[in-house]
């Protein structure tokens, strides 16, 4: 492999344990860039040969959020190879262990958060998301002084956190809050429509949601500042679940076309007979969908229909050098068809936890609240360059700041990312927000010009 120029800081990088990396294939030298070669240099070249620290993660590797489920447990696992092969947190390994948190009620999230520190003695909990109310695993966590780190993406955090910083002071959402979805979406447009790429027909909006908080969080956040953007909601329907026959909602919108039809229900099965039964007889509405495109099976039933349609994400592996490093080394430890932008929640995660550990001297066991608290005031402290973007925590909210709603500095925010399906037997394109863009927005083709 060709040594990158990256790789030469005098003193930080030996030879022989840069060569280890990089042939042992756990890490590249687009790893060893950055933040990881900091940890890989405080680690003073040694190995990860000391006692382990136990980390866990509960997620649902069972029921019907499993192909998320997994993928967090590989974004960890592969976490944990790398950072290993870095010399560990100042020369002790990471182990991991997993429990399931199946359909993910905060009953089943709590008992496996609670095994994790009882039976594994975990020292931090590092997770994707869990459905359910998004604050009962900070209890675990608070009640034994450890970390825990997750992308539950809900504003429930923040205002847990808010509400008593001195009980959850070891708890952190890796990503923005769900409600931030909204108002991001409105900037989306606005940008749109001032660089000339969009015109829209009329200012009327249609949302449609399913019932539950993530997406009444972010349907309501959507409905609460459509005024300031210029947009009038003229259809806000809830539709049940699983929502596969969309003929009610679709006759609605027919009747009274809007200019943007905006889905904030996730489920990709049914966002797909969305796409489907809506080209049939389609309105020359843009369409925005919330999450689920992002998965295969999204366009597996959607086909052709998919192409033109937008979707969005506050945390996802970026289509730059350093995301695209990752996406390799993930789908060539975990197979050509591995999510990677699920895997990659967990796994930056681990990174900012793993770094601030090394920058405070170490973790702490379950109840070690002094050293403990270091880590944290680390984290908090940090601005951290990963897969994702840049994490930034906000103080006393420990939850990321997103990037350019909520702030103007991409180097200080994570990207609010916007993709489009523009073919749907490839990956998407991301459109949006500038400098992390890669493709430039296209008009549906149902869109005469």
């Amino acid at each position: 492999m060709k040594r990158s120029s990256k790789l030469t800081t005098p003193n930080v990088i030996a030879g022989s344990r840069r060569n280890f990396l990089i042939k042992g294939g756990l890490a590249t030298a687009a790893t060893l860039t950055g933040m990881p070669a900091m940890l890989l240099a405080m680690n003073n070249e040694a190995r990860a040969e000391g006692d382990p620290i136990p980390v866990g993660q509960c997620g649902p590797t069972t029921d019907f959020a499993a192909p998320d489920g997994i993928e967090f447990k590989n974004g960890l696992t592969l976490a944990c190879e790398e950072i290993n092969a870095l010399g560990g947190i100042l020369g002790r390994p990471l182990e991991p262990s997993f429990e399931d948190t199946a359909q993910m009620g905060d009953a089943t999230n709590v008992q496996a958060a609670q095994r994790l520190v009882d039976r594994h003695g975990v020292h931090a909990i590092l997770n994707g998301y869990n459905i359910g109310s998004g604050a009962a695993i900070q209890e675990v966590a608070a009640d034994n002084g450890i970390i825990y780190v997750h992308y539950d993406t809900t504003i429930g955090h923040n205002n847990l956190v808010k509400s008593n910083p001195d009980r959850y002071w070891g708890s952190f959402q890796g990503d923005p809050a769900e409600y931030w979805y909204g108002p991001g979406f409105l900037k989306f447009l606005q940008q749109l429509e001032e660089n000339g790429e969009w015109k829209r027909k009329n200012n009327k909006m249609a949302v449609i949601l399913s019932a539950g908080v993530y997406a009444s969080n972010i349907a309501n956040a959507v409905k609460e500042q459509a005024k300031s953007y210029g947009w009038d909601i003229s259809l806000f329907e809830t539709v049940s679940v699983p929502a596969s026959e969309w003929g009610p909602t679709l006759a609605k919108i027919r009747q009274d076309p809007p200019a943007v039809i905006c889905i904030t229900h996730f489920l990709p099965a049914d966002l797909g007979q969305f796409a489907l039964q809506f080209a049939s007889n389609p309105t020359p509405s843009l369409i925005y969908m919330q999450y689920g495109p992002s998965i295969p099976a999204f366009r597996d039933i959607a086909k052709q229909a998919a192409n033109g349609i937008i979707y969005a994400t506050v945390v996802g592996a970026l289509q730059d050098e350093i995301g695209t490093a990752f996406e390799k080394r993930y789908k060539a430890k975990f197979g050509p068809n591995a999510g990677h932008n699920s895997g990659a929640q967990p796994y930056d995660g681990a990174y900012v936890w793993a770094t601030a550990a090394a920058l405070a001297g170490g973790t702490g066991e379950p109840g070690n609240n002094d050293q403990n608290r270091k880590v944290a005031a680390r984290m908090s402290a940090m601005i951290w360059r990963g897969v994702t973007g840049t994490t930034r925590f906000m103080p006393l909210e420990n939850a990321a700041y997103t990037y350019p709603t909520q702030v103007n500095d991409s180097s200080l925010g994570m990207p609010h990312q916007f993709l489009q399906i523009q073919d749907y037997t490839k990956g998407p394109g991301l459109i949006a927000p500038a400098p992390y863009g890669t493709t430039k927005f296209m008009m549906p083709p149902w869109i005469k010009a």
